[in-house]
């Protein structure tokens, strides 16, 4: 993974990368009545995002291709908080048992499975920020350094509280980078207002015998 600042600490800071009509274009086709949707990759509202997130990626990580996006809308009506964690599943098409792979779940209808940790430490999160993000409204904490091994969900705290941590404040058009497995966390806002954030997975894998991404 490309980049001092993702390799080492797990996350990068894109200040204004993508253009103010873009964010404006993106924030007026977004649903106030939804806090969290899953889009399909080929959505006409994600591939205009991909237009500034893509050169990002490639930057990032060389040959990887969007793999899974969703569209967060945190505001005063749906204000959630969200405890440290580590990403561990990806979205697949249909389930197709193979070692390394597992377990299993569904979430959304959609199978998901826990890959090899190899596959996972290769892959990046993209983060446009739709809205400003400052301290009070809920930005993410990550804990830096987290991502380079699997971490159990009830060891994920514990591993934070090691870590260096980062609060990704953000301005509208901002971009975070960070590795998929990376720990993080985010609060309620102090103070809520709309804070969209579209967020896509990116891979430059294949995925083995028969599993495939979903589109």
């Amino acid at each position: 993974m490309a980049g001092d600042a993702l390799a080492a600490d797990g996350c990068r800071h894109f200040p204004q990368a993508a253009a103010p009509a873009l964010v404006t274009a993106l924030a007026a086709g977004t649903d106030a009545g939804k806090p969290g949707a899953r889009l399909a990759c080929a959505d006409a509202f994600v591939g205009t995002a991909l237009a500034a997130m893509v050169p990002i990626a490639q930057q990032c990580q060389p040959g990887a291709r969007p793999v899974r996006a969703v569209l967060f809308d945190k505001s005063p009506d749906h204000n959630w908080f969200v405890p440290w964690h580590q990403d561990r599943t990806i979205a697949v098409q249909r389930r197709v048992d193979m070692a390394g792979f597992g377990p299993w779940s569904i979430k959304d209808g959609q199978p998901h499975v826990e890959p090899p940790f190899a596959l996972l430490a290769r892959m990046l999160t993209l983060r446009l920020h739709l809205d400003d993000c400052p301290a009070d409204n809920a930005p993410l904490q990550v804990a830096l350094g987290s991502h380079h091994r699997r971490v159990a969900a009830g060891d994920a705290a514990s591993i934070a509280a090691g870590c260096a941590q980062l609060t990704c404040l953000a301005a509208a058009g901002d971009i975070w980078a960070y590795a998929t497995p990376i720990v993080h966390r985010s609060e309620r806002a102090l103070r809520p207002s709309r804070r969209r954030v579209l967020q896509i997975d990116f891979s430059p894998d294949d995925l083995p015998g028969g599993l495939e991404f979903l589109p």
